[in-house]
């Protein structure tokens, strides 16, 4: 195709057109072949538009920054909590996974280094190596409820069925973490991981069976099951002087203020135990029974068992004494003694239950009257029980023995339909600021002076 506008230098023909040369494009003179201009090979591509390097040459996409910093942040975690190969790699493969998934993939840079530390726990899980929640937050300074729900997400997206741990199985990973051995600390304070591992697992399974655990979580359980076992191994007047902040001070390790109550409960349940050992002579008080905790962590099983047994004797003998006391004020003298006579051996359980039989077969209005009273005072009683259960018995969910009071709701009165008339002592008894006293008494002045102009 000639080019117009165009003359050869050489011979001044205008037949000029375009001949490429392999890769480059010429302008050439048709009647004496000479190059009239040559293009450039670098400014003037062939084939499209240019095409950057890393597009034509890179065999794979190379990782972003924050996926490359995600997986550094992996290997720290598995490196901090000394965990083996295979729980790194297969934290690492998770990893890989959720962030390039859509749900964490435009996510913030705190979600995905929560994603890091959540990758490791469900790892830890899968391969046998128990961990808890708390230990991931603290490691990652954020907020529990946070990593628990990016830990729900992820295990979802990824379909991962990762077991549910026990809090015995976590705590010898979690005893670790108090510095409390002899290079730490002196030696009258200092006590061997696997003791202290071994006395605090029995008492969080005393703790168990007594329903302290349950619905609690499991971080302070632990440091109030280690903070009483470091006592009980050795309890001397220095321990048991060492509160729970002090404590917390030469373990470093960071308090936790729910470990309290934990302390109580675990007390509470001890002392209970405790009074049933038949060696003891003295009163079990919340100070002492640490000094008993070997005797009856090592006996806890006949212990439980002789505890239930004397707290139903003490409410069955109650419940004869109730029973005897009702019988006495409702029953005749001649009957009690008419029905001890013939059964001399007859306990007052039965002999309460006797005389309701007797008292349904018909007979005069007194029985009649008598047994009503005595059916209505039992469900007045069994609605109050089943109410407050967990005060009848020994041991109950906390959530039982401190139940929250229900509102009761008030309902609305019927005949009101607020188009009802207020009366002017009604209103004067209203509840009125300092300022709308003083504007009502300003208009009342005013009101009545003017009706005396009227007047």
């Amino acid at each position: 195709m000639s080019r117009p506008g165009l003359s050869c230098p050489g011979c001044g023909s205008s037949n000029i057109v375009e001949d490429d040369l392999y890769a480059q494009q010429q302008l050439v003179c048709v009647d004496c072949g000479s190059v009239v201009s040559e293009g450039a090979l670098a400014n003037d591509p062939v084939g499209g538009s240019e095409v950057s390097y890393s597009r034509t040459t890179a065999v794979a996409k190379k990782p972003c920054m924050n996926l490359i910093k995600g997986l550094q942040r992996v290997k720290a975690l598995c490196r901090t909590l000394r965990v083996n190969r295979e729980i790194e790699d297969l934290s690492e493969t998770y990893y890989n996974q959720a962030y390039q998934h859509k749900s964490f993939i435009k996510v913030s840079l705190n979600k995905k280094e929560v994603l890091a530390g959540c990758c490791v726990l469900v790892s830890c899980r899968l391969l046998n190596w128990p961990i808890t929640m708390g230990t991931i937050s603290c490691l990652l300074d954020a907020d529990s409820m946070v990593v628990g729900a990016v830990y729900e997400e992820m295990v979802k997206i990824l379909n991962i069925k990762a077991p549910i741990i026990n809090v015995t199985d976590v705590m010898e990973a979690h005893s670790q973490e108090y510095k409390i051995s002899s290079v730490y600390v002196p030696e009258e304070l200092a006590e061997n991981s696997k003791d202290l591992t071994k006395r605090a697992v029995a008492l969080v399974e005393l703790a168990a069976d007594s329903w302290i655990v349950t619905g609690r979580k499991p971080i302070p359980i632990m440091m109030a099951a280690i903070y009483l076992a470091w006592q009980s191994l050795k309890p001397t007047k220095q321990r048991l002087k060492y509160s729970l902040d002090k404590f917390c001070q030469i373990a470093k390790v960071n308090k936790h203020k729910p470990a309290l109550k934990r302390i109580t409960e675990m007390k509470e349940v001890l002392c209970k135990l405790g009074k049933e050992i038949p060696w003891v002579k003295e009163p079990v008080t919340p100070d002492n029974v640490v000094r008993l905790m070997e005797d009856i962590l090592q006996h806890r099983d006949a212990l439980l068992r002789r505890a239930l047994r004397t707290h139903e004797d003490a409410l069955l003998a109650d419940c004869q004494a109730s029973c005897e006391d009702s019988l006495i004020e409702e029953t005749a003298p001649s009957q009690i003694s008419e029905v001890v006579e013939q059964t001399p051996d007859l306990s007052s359980v039965e002999l309460c239950e006797s005389n309701a039989e007797r008292a349904k077969q018909p007979g005069d209005g007194d029985d009649n009257q008598c047994a009503a009273s005595e059916q209505h005072s039992y469900t007045q009683g069994s609605q109050d029980s089943s109410q407050n259960w967990g005060k009848r018995v020994l041991f109950a969910p906390p959530c039982v023995i401190h139940a929250k009071k229900r509102r009761v709701e008030q309902p609305e009165p019927k005949d009101v339909t607020g188009d009802e008339e207020i009366s002017d002592s009604e209103i004067d008894s209203y509840i009125r600021t300092p300022r709308e006293a003083r504007d009502f008494a300003l208009a009342q002045k005013m009101f009545s002076m003017s009706e005396s102009e009227k007047s």
